[in-house]
């Protein structure tokens, strides 16, 4: 059996509404990493973390199931929560344990209840946390309406990481804030391009007040950048740990599960970023 140390291990809860899509990413991050080699579906009742009989039946989650993945050189163990309040307690065992709550919120529907309570729930413990907006793949999906209420419900910790590249049946990919690239997706393969010029002044606009938001948290870095010294990848990303891990600061990452785009980020921030 393979061995990982400590420092190389992810305890990651999924949290959020049910139907938010919790369960479908799970299969996406497992079917990305090759723990399994075809995608089941919560339609179907094929889904490796919706196993019971009753789940299969009811189309919905009922009690947290473990589904653990590599990941560039990393083990997460992932921890898949019902997100109906009937089931509310096997959630809260869920975030006792974890190192990283990973909420899903729809892009559709929003911040909702159940969303809201298990947030308060992880900020009692002091638990470090990232949002995923899903299904930006769907009709009546937006993304800027839901960040508006992820910051209106949890305030300015939360940072966009990404901004959609389209939305509904256009959404193509992200915009990666940190590196100022575009990866659009064809088939789950991504590419990396550069920034569309219809969306450049926004995203330009939105990098820079990530960044400041960032460079605040480190003395130094702030001190650069006031003089004019824009921080790299690299330290901007030590930094937003450090915010991370001190449940500071909550990034926010975009895609769609069932498309399997932007997938392989979300695995590679828990990595990089998740404690």
């Amino acid at each position: 059996m393979k061995s990982f140390p400590p420092s190389k291990i992810r305890n990651v809860a999924l949290v959020g509404h049910g139907g938010a899509g919790k369960t479908t990413l799970a299969e996406a991050l497992l079917f990305a990493s090759a723990a399994i080699n075809r995608k089941g579906r919560v339609e179907d009742g094929t889904t490796t973390t919706d196993f019971d009989p009753e789940e299969t039946k009811r189309h919905i989650s009922v009690s947290v199931a473990l589904a653990p993945f590599e990941w560039h050189d990393h083990k997460v163990n992932l921890l898949d929560c019902p997100g109906y309040s009937d089931f509310a307690t096997d959630t809260l065992a869920a975030l006792s344990v974890a190192d990283l709550a990973v909420f899903v919120v729809s892009a559709v529907e929003g911040v909702e209840v159940q969303t809201e309570l298990m947030w308060k729930a992880a900020a009692k413990a002091g638990l470090p946390r990232l949002v995923f907006v899903n299904k930006l793949d769907r009709e009546r999906a937006s993304f800027s309406r839901t960040l508006e209420q992820l910051q209106s419900a949890f305030g300015a910790g939360i940072a966009p990481l990404e901004l959609p590249i389209g939305e509904e049946t256009d959404f193509a990919g992200v915009a990666d804030l940190l590196t100022d690239t575009a990866i659009t997706y064809r088939g789950g393969k991504p590419s990396t391009g550069s920034i569309p010029d219809d969306m450049a002044a926004q995203e330009h606009q939105v990098r820079d007040a990530l960044v400041e938001g960032i460079v605040v948290a480190d003395d130094d870095l702030m001190e650069r950048y006031l003089d004019g010294d824009v921080p790299d990848f690299k330290e901007l990303e030590e930094t937003l740990a450090h915010g991370v891990a001190s449940a500071q600061v909550f990034p926010v990452l975009c895609g769609s599960a069932a498309k399997d785009i932007a997938i392989d980020r979300l695995a590679t921030f828990i990595c990089e970023i998740g404690p």
